[in-house]
């Protein structure tokens, strides 16, 4: 059994990672705090042997980086059997709420009720996100409830408001025209 944990360096990925071992896993330790990681891997290497752990510095926000740990792990280990993501608040933080900060922010100097010349803001999101991803469901609900807002204005509902737009079949452009 081969387990990937991500944020696993300090606190739940930390823990997820000493229990996995203790449960006989292999366990490969991503983090981007080098220094903690290295330490980590030190450790459990006396308490569980060499072969049990990997650690490779990875930032969940490259998907470069996430590719190449992955091949290592396949490379190393055979597999991957299970993967614990302990960075999902980074995530949301980065993909849902991140785009969505920017997207509001942008609004205050975009919309011409508040002296904006207008414009469009376009969030892109998988289409897998419509039925089976919470992330990009929420990016596609954050965009319409910002669309709805900001269509109650006479002059916005006077702009085109454009729907879905399918890319490759894969991608979902939410666009919001003001």
């Amino acid at each position: 059994m081969v387990a990937v944990v991500t944020g696993a360096a300090l606190g739940i990925g930390k823990a997820i990672t000493e229990i996995l071992l203790q449960n006989g896993a292999k366990v490969v330790v991503l983090d981007v705090n080098e220094t903690p990681g290295k330490s980590l891997k030190e450790d459990l290497d006396k308490q569980y042997g060499q072969e049990r752990t990997l650690f490779l510095n990875c930032d969940v926000e490259s998907q470069e980086q996430i590719k190449a740990a992955l091949q290592k792990t396949v490379e190393t280990f055979g597999g991957i059997d299970i993967l614990n993501e302990s960075e999902w608040k980074k995530t949301v933080s980065v993909n849902l709420t991140g785009v969505m900060k920017v997207a509001y922010l942008a609004l205050e100097h975009m919309n011409k009720l508040t002296g904006g010349r207008g414009g469009v803001i376009v969030n892109t999101a998988s289409i897998a996100g419509m039925a089976h991803n919470a992330l990009c469901y929420g990016l596609f609900q954050k965009t319409e409830m910002a669309r709805n807002t900001f269509l109650l204005s006479p002059q916005a509902l006077s702009t085109e408001t454009e729907g879905f737009l399918y890319v490759y079949g894969f991608v979902y452009l939410f666009s919001l025209h003001l």
